[in-house]
This record gives C-alpha cells, structure tokens and sequence, in this order.
C-alpha cells in the first residue's frame, strides 16, 4: 500500500458518529467496487448518499475529516519515521485471530503498532486479572505464562499492574514473546519504549494500540482496550477479577460474545468474584490451568475444595509415572466417563507429561520419573 493511502485510513479509523461497524462497512463496499479509500474521500454528497448510503450527519462527518487529511498525512510521516508501523484490516500482516473473534461489528479498521508483526499471527492468549491481585493470582499468572511460553505462544498483555504486568514480565523472563495493548495513543508510551526497547528490537515484543496516536490515557479508553486484548487471542485466562471494573465487564462481554473464558478456581478465604463470573459461564479451572469436569466442578462448588480433581490428577500421574499409556488406557483404567479426546487435550495440558509420537494410537508418559507434584 503506498504511504499516501494511509492518510485515508487514519481519516476513516477516526471518523465521528461512526461505529466500529460501519466504518468497516464502507471498507467493504470499497473493496467490492475495487476501489480504494482514497476513491471514497474524494467522492461527492450524490455518491456517499446512492452507493455508500451514507445519511447527512455522517456526510458532514466526512466532509469535516477531509478538511483534516493534510494534518493526518504530516502524522503518518512522523509515525513511519520513528518506526512505527499502520496495519490496515485489509492488511495481510492484520491478525486474523481478530476478524474471527471480534467479526465486522466490532474489528477495529486500523492497528498503530511497533514491534515484530509477525507475533499477529502466532497463537496467543491472554491472561487478565485485577491491578490489586494476590499472591496467588500473580504466581497463578506466572504458571499459565510459563506454560503459554513453553507452547511457544504469544502472552497479550494490558500492561497495567498487577496481572497484566505480571503475564509481560513472566513470559519475557521465561523467554517466550508479548503482545502489548495500550489504553492510549502509540506516541504517548514513551517511558513503555524506554523500559521495553531491548525487548522490542530482540522482536519478542509487539506494541499496539487502536487509538489515535496522540490520544492520553483515560478511563473510557482503557476499557475500549479490552475487547481487543480479547480479540487478538484464542485463549482467555482469568486470574482474579472483583465485581466490577475492567475485568468483569471484559469478562461478562466475552461471555455474551460466546467466548470460552477460564477462571481460576478460588480458595474459600479468598475475596474476589472468581465464582461470580464462573457461575455466570465462566469454565473453572485449577491453579494448573486444567478445567474442572462437570462432575468435579459440582463437588468443588458444594464442598469448596480440590480433592475430587486432586484425585483423578494424582492418580493419573500415578499411571504415567508407571508405563507409557495411550488415552483410552487411561480411561478405562480409571472408569471415567471421558472422550478419548478430551483426554487426550487434559494430558496435554499437565506439567511433565510428553507424548509418544511414534506409536498409533499416540501414548503418554512422564518426562521425568520423580515424585508428581500439584502444580
């Protein structure tokens, strides 16, 4: 795409008394006529009105964003200077994880970021709790970044205290990669530059940001961010989350959208609306990040304890630390009442477990043969 055309978009991803999904509407009905942005700009009323049916407010919406245009072209020029890069949804470096989940309704049309692109396209998962989270959430948030690093996946991260920071800075010690999403404008993350520059030229971390580049952080802003944090990724993990706030209303909406989400299993004496958001839809899981059956899941809730899926797990590695065994052996051998499937997905996930790839069926076994532990 030549620079130019890139004023047009800034000018389109910016436009007032337009949504997310309109805008994106237009970006269609431009692609069908084979025609640029560009194109659309410099159209007339008659032609806004007949092939793009636009109503009079967002006319003048258009009309007032043109008078802008030089304004956004001296912007872009500054951008690309400094190494920042724009990735329109037409782009192939735009994730594609983002178009699934977030759909025309709600896909922002333009991304601002710096970094390794390339990490758009790898799988991902986010890890996401409050900024005032125990110990538990922040060792909970180290184990599923180290895991997610281990899986050579890409950990997105909000970069706000508590969990968010957390799940950054534990995927970058484990040596795994980063997503950043910013609450504000690209340009405004000056000291974030600063303290993750090194990360930033290694290519292990991206920085992204769908505001305009400009804009200062606000409270509006960071729960815009949200959604696209949720986006951009194909698991969502909940360390703690309270009855409100950011994580609750990212956590409920990603409900509503369908989203599989997984949240930590809390201990009774802990106070956090963990159980809220399960009870709501949520799937529980343990500090391991295993989701609980339906079966364990009901005696956790009447008993508020862990020993039904401690059971099963401990006699599971039981096995393993015997034999090399294939899924089904494993179930029958306990009489569970569990596809072969999704055992074979529960093995995959615990710590220390390796398959045998050259046997049909697959078998499992452990990694080392030491005492099993919890976590």
């Amino acid at each position: 795409m030549e620079h130019k055309e890139y004023t047009y978009w800034v000018a389109l991803a910016h436009l007032e008394r337009f949504r997310t999904e309109r805008k994106n509407d237009i970006i269609v009905r431009c692609y069908n006529k084979h025609i640029n942005l560009s194109d659309f700009f410099q159209s007339g009323v008659a032609q806004w009105k007949n092939d793009f049916e636009l109503n009079d407010k967002e006319i003048s919406s258009v009309e007032t964003a043109k008078v802008a245009l030089p304004n956004y072209s001296f912007m872009i020029e500054n951008l690309l200077e400094q190494g920042y890069d724009l990735i329109p949804i037409t782009s192939p470096d735009y994730p594609p994880a983002m178009k699934v989940n977030l759909k025309k309704k709600y896909a922002p049309p333009l991304l601002y970021v710096k970094g390794n692109k390339q990490l758009l396209q790898s799988k991902s998962i986010a890890i996401v709790g409050s900024r005032t989270a125990g110990n538990i959430s922040l060792k909970f948030t180290d184990n599923i970044a180290h895991r997610a690093v281990t899986e050579n996946k890409v950990v997105v991260s909000g970069y706000a205290k508590g969990v968010d920071r957390q799940a950054l800075d534990s995927a970058i010690k484990y040596g795994g990669k980063s997503i950043v999403v910013l609450p504000h404008g690209i340009t405004t993350f000056s000291s974030g530059f600063k303290s993750l520059y090194h990360y930033i030229i290694e290519g292990r971390v991206l920085i992204l940001s769908t505001f305009f580049p400009k804009s200062g952080w606000s409270r509006d802003l960071a729960m815009a961010r949200n959604p696209i944090i949720y986006g951009l990724v194909s698991e969502i993990y909940v360390a703690e989350s309270n009855n409100k706030g950011g994580t609750w209303s990212g956590v409920m909406d990603g409900l509503r959208k369908k989203r599989i989400i997984y949240v930590r299993q809390s201990n009774a004496d802990e106070n956090n609306a963990n159980m809220d958001l399960i009870q709501a839809g949520a799937v529980p899981i343990t500090f391991n990040g295993i989701p609980y059956t339906v079966e364990e899941k009901e005696t956790t809730f009447a008993r508020e304890s862990q020993v039904t899926y401690n059971s099963i797990e401990e006699r599971i590695i039981s096995i393993l630390s015997k034999q090399e065994v294939s899924s089904k052996y494993v179930i029958d051998n306990l009489s569970l009442n569990w596809s072969v499937t999704k055992m074979t997905n529960y093995l995959k996930k615990l710590n220390d477990v390796i398959v045998i790839k050259s046997s049909k069926p697959h078998k499992y076994t452990l990694s080392r043969k030491s005492e099993p532990t919890l976590f």
